[in-house]
C-alpha cells in the first residue's frame, strides 16, 4: 500500500485529501501510478491526464515521472504553484 496525498486544486477537484492504495504493479513508477489513477475516469481522468502539468513528491522529495514507487511510500500530487 502507498499513501497518496492530493493538494490545492487537485484536492478540490477530486473531493478528497488523500487515500491509501495498493500499487497497480510490483515495478511501479510515478507515471504508472498517474496512469492508474487516470483510468478511474471522470474527474480522475481529467486531473491525471498525461498532458496535465502535475508535480509529484515521493517521501517528501520531488520526483520525476520515472521515479520508483514502492510499498510503504507516501506520494503527493499537486499542481504547480504560482504566487507573489
Amino acid at each position: 500500500m502507498v499513501k497518496l496525498l492530493y493538494f490545492a486544486g487537485l484536492r478540490e477537484a477530486l473531493g478528497i485529501p488523500g487515500e491509501s492504495l495498493a500499487l497497480p504493479a510490483p515495478d511501479c513508477d510515478v507515471a504508472a501510478l498517474r496512469a492508474h489513477l487516470a483510468a478511474r475516469g471522470g474527474a480522475w481522468a481529467e486531473q491525471f491526464a498525461a498532458a496535465r502539468n502535475l508535480r509529484a513528491a515521493v517521501n517528501q522529495d520531488m520526483a520525476a515521472a520515472a521515479a520508483p514507487v514502492r510499498d510503504g511510500d507516501e506520494v503527493a500530487f499537486f499542481p504547480p504553484v504560482t504566487g507573489g
